[in-house]
């Protein structure tokens, strides 16, 4: 087997690394919904965390790691 190349680990990493950013503003959000306030440090940590997470992530597991298993 093929080791993956550096573009398909980029590739994944970033592509973990926009889903982390995207939880991470689904976060933000429901913390405005319930009224409390989110200062920009904040909202910076709870961005950066979980896309730094998910670039991390998306280097570590291998291109075409799935679950699906066809039968």
């Amino acid at each position: 087997m093929n080791a993956p190349t550096f573009l398909a680990r980029a590739s994944s990493a970033l592509v973990c690394a926009l889903v982390g950013a995207a939880a991470g503003i689904v976060l933000v959000a429901a913390a405005e919904a319930v009224s409390v306030e989110v200062s920009g440090v904040l909202t910076a940590l709870a961005i950066g965390v979980p896309a730094l997470c998910g670039a991390v992530v998306g280097v570590l597991l291998p291109p075409g790691h799935s679950r699906f298993n066809p039968r």
